[in-house]
């Protein structure tokens, strides 16, 4: 029987052998397999050392298979070996028992992730997951022992590659247990990057940006993306240099933006080579808006001129808003034939993007012949949303004021409006419809209605009337899916949630797609950088004084993320000496990515400014005197000071720029040698660094000579040093547009390329897969994840009761400030602005605060206008901004800039939905009665 066993794992071996020689680990393997002759295991282990581990391996399965003298029942000894040292998924192939196709798929999909993303990886804290992987069966005492004296003699990368090379060989299942053993060491950034998910929602728009939700690209007449050896995972386009020729697109106001190479203006709204209309067209030229569909865009428009509810996929750059403009006016006309009344509402995520399809598609198209209005938290129309509602056929508003006003309708209130109001609801970037997003509670709501209305037929009773649902997407993702089947949920659950009858691509051939050519340009690593050492050198200063000892190297993600949480923990200690050293080491460590990435001169003019800034918050005077300086402050400021003079004499030294420049310039500058037109745009991910591209560009002779001018184009975010402008996303449209990603040797960027390629074939397979789906499956399976949706929101709002039926009273918590940990105020001197703006109009809050202008925080709403911040008097710790509320000036926290005393515990807490206390609604009246009665007391006093 054993022999008959024996033999069979021979032809086991051999029908598995590709598979085994990447799962068995040779060195500790060889140890256990006592059928095997000395002479044997030397040979092995001689391949070993020469050759590699696969080697070995391969040369250990050839010995066992043609090996005539093996003891009896060594078959059963090397399942045991390989499930001692670990091996556990090579031994299931040994006995024949291999995982099932779709899970081995799936296995494959994670192995290939990590190796795609090694370089990324390898700045773990490596001891660290090492631990917490011996603890969850992911690596052997022997495995552990050996990563740690890798990391002892090689350092901490050597020890990650090892740590990785071992965990891959695991049974499947092992990945979702090496993300919890990251997301327990707090590597979150990573185990996003892994999961697929990006840093913010924004990530699949080609020009989004990453700093504090602010967008941010230097338009130049070439296009790349500066990412340099950033540690940020860059947006799907947004890598390091893309070079576009012949036209830019861009979607950007261009009144704000200079001139070109030819001293042209910009027309950053152009859509192919169609004129812009501007507000002031004549209205009799109306063949101008003439909307023509080529036949792809008509064939994905056709189910929805049916109307069924569909997605459109179609790539940037390919007019999927034009359809829906087409869409939307022929949804109009129909009903204005039917004698129905028609009423279309478009939905964006973001407020610029109202701005945007107002004046570049709907309103160009459409507003000659129908009322076209738009709403966002910047609009400064002083009436109802309702009202605009009804005084327009075309509204387009943010999904979160829509989402507003429907919470409001549901609660009984006038100012409320109902889906049923709507005939067709466009949603643009529909991706972002999955759970916690404004999207879905929007479509909860109508699917809810939905399956209600089902239950209205049966009992003969009229259903209530619910809009045409089309969505609008380039890349629904694939959700952080390992495996094709799991790509293909998520797509189904996307149609689901947007209950689409279908999702309508298109693959287009190759003189319509006009894809960029893709190249990769990879930079040398910088040989020497004293600029850098003389940061770091400053930060280990600090790092002493304030008895730190950080777990990486400075410079990196994993660093901010460290410096973060000990800023955190001081200020919720009141450990001011570590908490302003930890916001400064803050500041350093994005110097020395800056200097990675742009010129040393750009980092130290960061470092300069931040400083003269803390300086001058220091320094204003009041009629009480002046800010308090502490003794750590004093430290600080004289370290830079100190160290001022070196870094401007290195900064000054060429020779020590990173490399990623010089090949950026090359790359410019042969674009525009060889072309006779070029133009294009540099995505970068801040705004300082948009500006100092530009600067880089406008001061290099050698490209003026070529005819390179540049201008830069910025958010409006109310950090920005320059007037901001309006986002943009641009893309090369010309049939032979380039995209060249230039990356540092060793920087993980072009690794994270390949990811984003990985999972955009994979999306397109899934995609493909789900339009061919049999239609009774596809509905079946909708309908199924559209129940767990209802289910899953129902279990949610009764657990939202049961929290909010358990909010404390004000009283319970008390404010006090997060830099100098002054007292500011009790819970219950705070009450609420529309649900939503925490303000304290007492007097003695008053009394803590100075108000300084800040020109670009202008944000006017329907009811309120912001203008200022408000900030600590003690210390020159920002606290929020002042509104006017209905003329009445109101103190609004932002409770990020605080330490919350709960009970006995003091907590830190970015968003006050974080805090589970019931604050009251705003008293207009008693308090406008207030100042109607302090202003007759002041009259009275003129008068005597």
């Amino acid at each position: 029987m054993s022999c008959d066993k024996d033999a069979e794992t021979r032809h086991t071996l051999d029908c598995f052998r590709d598979r085994l020689k990447r799962l068995i680990q040779v060195e500790p393997l060889l140890d256990l397999l006592h059928f095997l002759e000395p002479d044997r295991k030397d040979r092995i282990k001689a391949k070993f050392r020469e050759e590699g581990n696969i080697s070995a391996a391969t040369l250990l399965i050839d010995e066992i298979i043609h090996s005539k003298n093996c003891e009896q029942g060594w078959s059963r000894e090397l399942v045991t070996a390989l499930e001692t040292v670990g091996c556990k998924h090579a031994a299931k192939y040994v006995l024949n028992s291999p995982p099932e196709p779709t899970e081995e798929a799936e296995n494959d999909s994670c192995v290939r992730l990590i190796d795609l993303l090694q370089l990324t990886l390898v700045n773990m804290k490596t001891a660290d997951v090492c631990a917490h992987c011996r603890v969850m069966g992911l690596l052997t005492q022997e495995d552990q022992e050996n990563i740690l004296k890798l990391i002892e003699n090689q350092g901490n990368i050597g020890g990650a590659r090892l740590l990785l090379k071992r965990l891959v060989k695991n049974e499947a299942g092992w990945f979702s247990k090496f993300l919890q053993a990251l997301e327990d060491t707090e590597h979150h950034e990573l185990v996003r990057e892994l999961r697929g998910e990006p840093c913010n929602e924004d990530e699949a728009m080609s020009v989004e940006t990453v700093e504090e939700g602010e967008q941010s690209c230097s338009s130049a007449t070439v296009e790349t993306n500066m990412y340099g050896s950033m540690s940020l995972p860059p947006p799907i386009l947004s890598a390091n240099s893309s070079l576009l020729s012949e036209d830019l697109d861009s979607s950007v106001d261009s009144s704000g933006l200079g001139a070109c190479a030819d001293n042209e203006e910009v027309d950053m709204y152009k859509e192919g080579e169609e004129e812009d209309l501007t507000e002031d067209d004549n209205p009799s030229e109306e063949h101008k808006r003439d909307i023509v569909l080529r036949d792809y865009q008509m064939e994905v428009a056709r189910p929805a001129l049916e109307e069924k509810n569909i997605i459109i996929c179609l790539p940037t750059g390919s007019g999927k808003t034009r359809v829906a403009v087409y869409i939307t006016k022929e949804h109009l006309e129909k009903r204005t034939q039917m004698g129905q009344p028609g009423k279309v509402v478009v939905l964006v995520n973001k407020v610029p993007l109202v701005e945007q399809h107002y004046k570049a598609e709907f309103g160009r198209f459409l507003k000659h012949q129908y009322s076209v209005e738009r709403v966002s938290g910047a609009s400064q129309l002083k009436i109802s949303f309702p009202q605009i509602i009804e005084q327009n056929d075309i509204i387009i508003c943010t999904a979160q004021i829509l989402e507003n006003s429907l919470a409001k309708a549901k609660n009984g209130d006038e100012d409320g409006i109902k889906l049923s109001q709507f005939t067709l609801m466009v949603i643009d970037e529909c991706h972002h419809t999955k759970k916690g997003g404004v999207y879905n509670h929007i479509m909860i709501r109508y699917l809810k209605q939905k399956h209600q209305n089902q239950l209205l037929k049966k009992q003969d009773k009229s259903p209530v009337p619910l809009p045409q649902i089309l969505g609008l997407t380039a890349s629904p993702g694939v959700g952080g899916a390992m495996s094709q089947q799991r790509a293909e949920e998520h797509i189904l659950q996307i149609c689901a949630n947007l209950d689409a009858f279908t999702i309508k691509t298109k693959t287009f051939e190759e003189e319509e797609a006009k894809t960029p050519f893709k190249r990769i340009a990879r930079a040398e690593e910088r040989k020497e950088d004293p600029f850098g050492d003389v940061i770091k050198k400053i930060m280990d200063e600090i790092h002493e004084h304030a008895d730190l000892k950080p777990l990486c190297e400075p410079g990196i993600q994993n660093y901010e993320q460290w410096v973060v949480q000990k800023e955190q923990n001081a200020a919720k200690e009141e450990n001011q000496k570590v908490r302003v050293c930890a916001e400064h080491l803050r500041q350093y460590n994005e110097a020395l990515h800056q200097s990675n990435t742009i010129r040393m001169s750009d980092a130290f003019r960061f470092l300069d400014k931040y400083h003269n800034e803390e300086l001058k918050t220091k320094s204003i005077a009041d009629e009480e005197g002046t800010v308090t300086i502490t003794d750590t402050e004093r430290f600080l400021f004289t370290l830079f000071k100190d160290n001022k003079a070196k870094l401007q004499e290195l900064m000054g030294k060429p020779q020590y720029e990173n490399n990623s420049l010089a090949q950026l310039k090359t790359n410019i500058l042969k674009e525009f040698s060889t072309r006779e037109r070029a133009r294009g745009i540099i995505f970068t991910r801040t705004r300082l660094s948009a500006i100092a591209l530009c600067q880089w560009i406008q001061e290099n002779p050698k490209f003026d000579e070529v005819g390179v001018s540049a201008s830069y184009l910025i958010g409006g975010g109310d950090q920005s040093v320059v007037k901001p402008m309006t986002a943009a996303r641009g893309r090369g449209r010309a049939e032979d547009s380039s995209y060249t990603l230039v990356a540092e040797a060793g920087s993980g960027v072009a690794e994270r390329e390949s990811v984003n390629e990985y999972r955009e074939k994979m999306m397109s397979k899934a995609i493909a897969k789900v339009c061919k789906m049999n239609r009774a499956d596809y509905e079946k399976k909708i309908r199924e994840f559209q129940m767990q949706a209802i289910m899953e929101e129902k279990v949610k709002i009764k657990k939202k009761q049961q929290k909010g039926m358990m909010k404390e009273p004000p009283s319970k918590i008390s404010l006090s400030c997060r830099q100098c940990s002054v007292f500011v105020c009790s819970g219950e001197d705070i009450e609420k602005i529309e649900n939503m703006h925490h303000v304290n109009v007492t007097t003695q809050f008053s009394k803590l605060i100075t108000v300084r202008e800040n020109a670009s925080l202008q944000e006017r709403l329907l009811d309120y206008e912001t203008n200022g911040v408000i900030a600590c008097k003690n210390c020159g710790q920002q606290w929020g901004s002042m509104m006017l509320y209905k003329s009445i000036e109101c103190p609004c926290l932002h409770i990020k800039n605080f330490v919350v005393t709960y009970g006995s515990k003091k907590k830190t807490f970015s968003k006050w939905s974080e805090l589970p206390i019931k604050f009251p609604a705003f008293d207009y009246t008693q308090h406008a009665d207030l100042l109607v009665e302090d202003s007759g007391e002041e009259e009275d006093m003129e008068t005597d």
